[in-house]
């Protein structure tokens, strides 16, 4: 069976966080050598034309899907396997409508909350070009009680891996006017489109899922953070290993038996975005605990980073699932075509 890694090309002299797909790139392709496949890999930009004429050329029996994004935006990402659909190629992960939904922040926020699935309150700007008619019961100034909100974090809507995350995107604003106001200083900054999330005070998880099975949930533990500084993974804490942030946010695997029920519960709530946003192959799903013990979810990560140091590479490790199987396991749900098979493994 011979396998194309298909990846985006990171410009040159790329941020570290771009050109981690490379290294994404190179632990796929030693796994599929380890196990006697035939590969390829092919790097793409927005020439799609040119992809399309190689994959032709190549005549793949499927394609390891690594497009993180396209055109210097994570937003474009979909595109990669939109393609792949046109051309009825098999591929890993998540299928373009799963992308689109769980990639975009306030799409995916919207559809856990019209599920009944908790994530936390959110405000756009009613300006703010992304409305697109309103963003209506769980956005708009007119139901959220900004009294009872006591802090907000500004994330970027359709960008990964932190775009731009620091201290300062924590905010304590007085009215809608000041939030506003700081939305769009942080677009400014940032050049991407931002919408405001309640912060929730509390205990960060991550559970990664491979085809359809939850792998142990991982805490990440903030460790020695000054009382002032706000307990978010932000860039630094992700990709500059010689900051206080990095070093000072290790995940832990191992619970004391108090913590069985919430960890059950993120379990079933990991179970039930894998169904609601039909994904496939491999996911994480980033939670928050408040202090009543409640999760949150932060975000459904689909096509979630392999590389060897990141956190669904760790969850595989603790499960004690080598990395050649689960890119096996990944292959053949590509290959199976089942996109919503959820397992009832706990």
């Amino acid at each position: 069976m011979k396998i194309v890694v298909l990846h985006n090309e990171p410009a040159e002299h790329a941020a570290v966080d771009d050109s981690d797909v490379l290294v994404q790139r190179d632990a796929v392709i030693e796994a599929l050598h380890s196990m006697g496949y035939e590969t390829d890999c092919l790097d793409c930009n927005l020439d799609l034309e040119t992809a399309r004429v190689q994959l032709l050329k190549r005549k793949p029996d499927v394609v390891f899907n690594l497009v993180e994004s396209l055109g210097g935006t994570d937003r474009l990402m979909a595109m990669a396997p939109m393609l792949l659909e046109a051309m009825e190629i098999p591929f890993t992960g998540a299928g373009s409508d799963a992308l689109i939904a769980s990639s975009n922040k306030l799409v995916a926020k919207r559809r856990l909350r019209s599920a009944g699935v908790p994530t936390p309150a959110w405000y756009l700007p009613e300006d703010s070009p992304l409305q697109k008619g309103g963003t209506g019961f769980f956005g708009s100034r007119q139901f959220l009680d900004f009294s009872k909100i006591e802090r907000w974090i500004i994330k970027p809507i359709l960008e990964h891996a932190s775009l731009g995350m620091d201290d300062d995107a924590v905010v304590q604003v007085a009215d809608v006017v000041m939030l506003e106001s700081l939305i769009r200083q942080r677009e400014g900054a940032v050049g991407r489109p931002h919408f405001a999330e309640q912060f929730i005070e509390g205990r960060e998880f991550n559970l990664s899922v491979l085809a359809g099975r939850v792998l142990p949930a991982a805490e990440i533990v903030f460790v020695d953070f000054p009382e002032n500084k706000p307990h978010i993974v932000g860039h630094l804490a992700k990709w500059a290993p010689d900051s206080f942030e990095y070093q000072k946010t290790p995940r832990r695997f191992d619970f004391p038996t108090t913590d069985r029920l919430l960890l059950q519960k993120l379990a079933r709530l990991s179970r039930r975005c894998w169904a609601l946003f039909e994904l496939d192959g491999y996911a994480r799903v980033d939670f928050r605990v408040d202090e009543n013990g409640q999760p949150w979810i932060l975000e459904i990560n689909s096509n979630p980073c392999l590389s060897p140091d990141a956190g669904f590479a760790a969850a595989l490790h603790n499960a004690g699932i080598p990395f050649f199987n689960a890119i096996d396991q990944v292959i053949n749900a590509a290959l199976s075509g089942d996109r919503v098979l959820v397992t009832s493994r706990r």
